[in-house]
Formats: C-alpha cells, structure tokens, sequence
C-alpha cells in the first residue's frame, strides 16, 4: 500500500509540435491558462527562443496543465479516417449544449477545425461533443458535462 507522499502525481500532459509557441497560444486562449514564468512570448521583434524548445501553461493558481514541445517533424494522426493514430487526445468539458455550440466558434476563431459532431439527441446515446482538431493537428473532445461529473 501506498500513502499520499509516495504516489505518482500528474504533472502535465506534454504536447508535440513543430510550432510550440503556436500551440501553445491557441491551447492559452481557449482555456485560459497562463504561461509559466520565463515562457510568456518575447516583445515584438525579438527571438523566441522558449517557442524553440519547451513551454509551459498552468491554471490561475500556478497549477501546471500543458506543456509543449518543440519538434523538429511530427506525424499528425489522420484519424478516425487514416491509419495513423490519434495517440492521446484531450477531454474538456462544458456545462450546457448552449455552451458548447459558443466554444465551437471560439475553437475555429483560435484555429481549430471541427472533426465530428455529435451534439444532436440520438436516443441510444445520452453523450453530447464534438471531437475537434488543433492548429497542430492533435484532435480533442469537448463534452457537455453530465449532472454526475
């Protein structure tokens, strides 16, 4: 058994990217994270040499969520219809189908594209979201929250 100071604690989920600061911004914007201290982006005109390499988002709080990581080639999933993988995906949830349909538009503004779409009552399926892409090409869902979660 186990106590609480020896458990493996999440830390973040790292993304791939041959644009980190890209990533990075569109995955800030939409979830109102903010950049850990040393990776906000430089002053216009200046190199960006954190986008290069690693960068990190965190909550308000200075919890750590995502990083990034700066490849050089990445295969992007073609998935569902490809034989590549989608690998890892992010879940995000929402509270209302009314918000959902107000973050699509905000996700295709950031960059994101639309994969599937099922936010429509199908009577075998309680579940409502829609599996999007980023501009890095990694797909996530973004749920309607069920009452339990």
């Amino acid at each position: 058994m186990t106590d609480d100071t020896s458990r493996i604690r999440l830390v973040q989920a790292v993304l791939d990217s041959t644009d980190a600061r890209k990533l990075a911004e569109f995955y800030r914007s939409l979830l109102g994270l903010d950049y850990a201290e040393g990776d906000e982006p430089p002053p216009a005109g200046q190199p960006d040499e954190r986008g290069r390499d690693w960068l990190v988002l965190r909550t308000p709080d200075g919890a750590p969520q995502l990083a990034f990581q700066q490849v050089e080639r990445l295969r992007e999933p073609d998935w569902p219809d490809g034989p590549v993988p989608q690998q890892m995906h992010l879940d995000l949830r929402v509270a209302s189908l009314e918000e959902l349909h107000n973050q699509h538009e905000r996700v295709l503004t950031l960059g994101g594209s639309l994969l599937s779409n099922r936010d429509r009552p199908d009577p075998d399926d309680e579940e409502r979201f829609r599996v999007y892409r980023d501009p890095g090409g990694h797909p996530f869902c973004i749920f309607v929250a069920k009452r339990d979660q």
